[in-house]
């Protein structure tokens, strides 16, 4: 009985944290993929992108130990890029690539790395000022696909993609986004921008989100 009490706190301050952290990846769904309006994304709100399920996909690996993310690799979009880590700005948002670096993909490294339990998310931009960037392709990949990422220890998680849906940046839910589907995979998120584009805001309308989940290992 004397547990008890420490017990409730401790369930409190689980509850406030992720609340928090909820925040800050709300923000970062708000302001982290802004583009500079070149591409021509998929539009819609919480639209599936893609063929029709017409065949099963595999079964979910088993998560991995953890190890840093260091390469991306997205065949069907044309995508290989380094993963360098990402933390929050003075405002409390992940901060994304640089646009000088617009063949750059974040991690933000307060979260899962990619292959352990949880959902683990990589952020890049659409486009720059004068051309795409590294994923500007990321709202034509289907259900199916496969997307691989190297990491420090040499060894690669491979990942398929379960859906591609586009959030409105004014019902974008953090909690559908961000939150792990089931309890005990280990999930991506892939997060990019979106929607039309808003020339006196300098900002996209909707962000393109592309979630897959681990469903086998190799080596680089």
């Amino acid at each position: 009985m004397s547990e008890a009490p420490a017990a409730g706190r401790g369930r409190l301050l689980t509850g406030v944290a992720w609340a928090v952290l909820l925040l800050i990846l709300w923000l970062w769904g708000r302001e982290v993929t802004d583009g500079r309006g070149t591409a021509t994304p998929t539009a819609g709100d919480v639209a599936a992108a893609g063929r029709p399920d017409t065949h099963p996909l595999p079964p979910a690996h088993a998560p991995i130990p953890g190890a840093h993310p260091q390469g991306l690799a997205i065949e069907a979009a044309g995508v290989r890029a380094p993963i360098e880590d990402r933390g929050l700005d003075p405002l409390g948002a992940v901060q994304p690539p640089p646009y000088g670096r617009p063949g750059a993909v974040g991690w933000y490294r307060g979260g899962p790395e990619p292959g352990t339990r949880g959902a683990a998310v990589l952020v890049g931009h659409v486009d720059t000022e004068r051309a795409p960037a590294v994923f500007s392709g990321l709202g034509d990949l289907t259900p199916g696909e496969t997307i691989t990422v190297a990491r420090a220890d040499g060894s690669t998680a491979e990942f398929t993609v379960e859906d591609v849906a586009v959030f409105t940046k004014d019902r974008f839910d953090a909690r559908k986004v961000y939150g792990p589907r089931e309890r005990d995979r280990a999930e991506l998120r892939l997060i990019t921008c979106g929607g039309d584009y808003d020339r006196a805001r300098r900002s996209y309308a909707a962000n393109v989100v592309v979630s897959a989940y681990l469903t086998g290992t190799g080596r680089a």
